[in-house]
């Protein structure tokens, strides 16, 4: 194995570590931390520098980067109507950063599937798992909120996966 692939895999495993606490923590917390946020974002962008120093081609990067800021820019309107948290919109601007310009038809395909089982699970909490359940009942249920960042963390997640499968 390469030093270069090996360095792929270390930044593919942090990356989903990240998302999979980002995931627990938005979960349990409605809450995803800016510090969480920005690391995604510069793994994101830290992976695709790379590749654009092997192959000097940053057309991937500044497409990720533009498609990046047209997310927050549209999305940013919704948090000021609060319709949808401030990490989940810093999150969504940083999911073309992760996913790259190639994967974004995947994130997307991905993110419809993640976010439609969680609207399901939303409205039948009690096919969670018992802890689960008892935890949105109590909590979640009553403030009225969906935990989005789980759809877009889960649609990284398996992004970064098909990267290595495919």
């Amino acid at each position: 194995m390469s030093i270069p692939a090996a360095a792929q895999i270390l930044v593919a495993a942090v990356t989903m570590a990240l998302l999979l606490r980002i995931a627990w923590v938005d979960f349990t917390t409605q809450r995803i931390a800016n510090r969480d946020a920005l690391a995604i974002a510069a793994l994101g962008a830290g992976g695709l520098a790379a590749t654009a120093l092997q192959t000097a081609d940053w057309w991937s990067l500044a497409l990720a980067a533009i498609v990046s800021a047209t997310f927050f820019l549209v999305l940013f309107p919704f948090w000021l109507a609060k319709k949808v948290g401030a990490g989940d919109v810093k999150l969504m601007a940083a999911a073309p950063l992760v996913s790259g310009p190639e994967g974004l038809m995947a994130f997307s395909i991905l993110l419809l599937v993640f976010a439609a089982i969680t609207a399901f699970l939303v409205k039948n909490p009690l096919l969670l798992p018992a802890p689960a359940s008892r935890h949105y009942l109590d909590k979640l249920d009553r403030k009225g909120v969906v935990p989005f960042g789980v759809p877009i963390a889960a649609s990284l997640i398996g992004v970064v996966l098909l990267r290595f499968w495919v």
